[in-house]
């Protein structure tokens, strides 16, 4: 898909850069500017095509189409609609406030709040030119399974008293939903786009720098050793670590393609990723705001456990993913 940017690229980082690809410095140079460029052209098309779809479900209009649904088949709906309506780790708060007081059922509510995160337009983008259409598909089919089954055990366990008392009291009101214009969704889309954009450049850049790196400096079969396939702790590993960091899929993928360029397991690379952005800790910060620390910390273990489960069964299956 991207031939000719690799060739351009090419030419560039031997012709006025005078360094030669086959350095760890070429290679690593050569990385960083065809990811950068390559990631800049997607998100531009991906955010807006979604952009515009999302448009059609602004977050009221998401809380009640929640509200036609109960048990199983609102899960479901909840991690599907997550994925049209993805959200930072700012506005958990909010939605999580809104759909409480909407009276959508926890389990539900945490069904979206585990699949939006992790599964975007731009993560989908990256990880097609990256990897292919079928780690690509694969991996949104198992974000929407990951928030299905995690709200469906958050359910079971009926926590409804670890939510902070307060919010069952808010009254939030309604808000007219107002009809837009094919130019209203167009402008709502390049916006976004431009918005998007500005926020994560940042972790963009950051991420395919460690992935530059990585690329031509990390010792493959040092890494392949201790975070291949064949290691079976490397995707319990990856997970712990992930959880911690704070950062987004924009920032990860990049990591995640260079790391498995070395050898290390698809499913370790995309488990590390999932980690990062379904369980970042701002937003389990902020969501101590409206769920006790009891709630979070099964929140955390279900998605925890369901990402090791996940990034397993793409190790197994990587060869027929590839």
């Amino acid at each position: 898909m991207f031939g000719w940017l690799d060739y351009l690229v090419k030419l560039f980082v031997e012709g006025p850069l005078n360094i030669s690809m086959e350095t760890k410095l070429g290679s690593s140079v050569h990385f960083f500017f065809y990811d950068t460029i390559k990631i800049i052209i997607l998100l531009g098309i991906m955010i807006f095509a979604i952009s515009y779809i999302r448009s059609y479900f602004p977050p009221e209009r998401t809380k009640k189409i929640l509200e036609r649904f109960s048990g199983v088949k609102g899960n479901i709906m909840a991690s599907l609609l997550g994925i049209v309506t993805p959200f930072c780790s700012c506005s958990s708060v909010p939605i999580f406030i809104g759909f409480v007081e909407a009276k959508i059922p926890l389990g539900v509510t945490f069904s979206f709040l585990i699949t939006s995160p992790i599964v975007n337009e731009a993560a989908f983008a990256i990880l097609l030119a990256s990897f292919g259409w079928k780690i690509a598909l694969v991996y949104v089919i198992t974000g929407v399974v990951v928030g299905v089954v995690g709200g469906i055990i958050i359910d079971k366990l009926h926590l409804e008293d670890q939510v902070e008392e307060y919010v069952y009291k808010i009254k939030t009101g309604e808000v007219e939903l107002t009809k837009l214009s094919s130019k209203d969704r167009m402008r709502f889309a390049f916006d976004n786009v431009k918005d998007i954009i500005k926020r994560v450049w940042l972790f963009l850049i950051i991420g395919i720098g460690i992935g530059a790196l990585i690329h031509g400096w990390a010792p493959a079969p040092l890494l392949a050793k201790y975070a291949g396939p064949d290691n079976p702790f490397a995707v319990i590993v990856a997970v712990i670590f992930g959880i911690p960091l704070y950062s987004n899929a924009l920032g990860t993928i990049p990591i995640a393609e260079a790391l498995i360029a070395k050898g290390v397991g698809i499913g370790t690379a995309l488990s590390f990723m999932m980690a990062t952005t379904a369980l970042s800790l701002p937003e389990m910060i902020l969501l101590k705001k409206v769920i006790k620390p009891k709630l979070i910390a099964i929140f955390v273990a279900i998605t925890g456990i369901a990402i090791i489960l996940v990034g397993y069964l793409f190790n197994i299956l990587a060869h027929l993913l590839v």
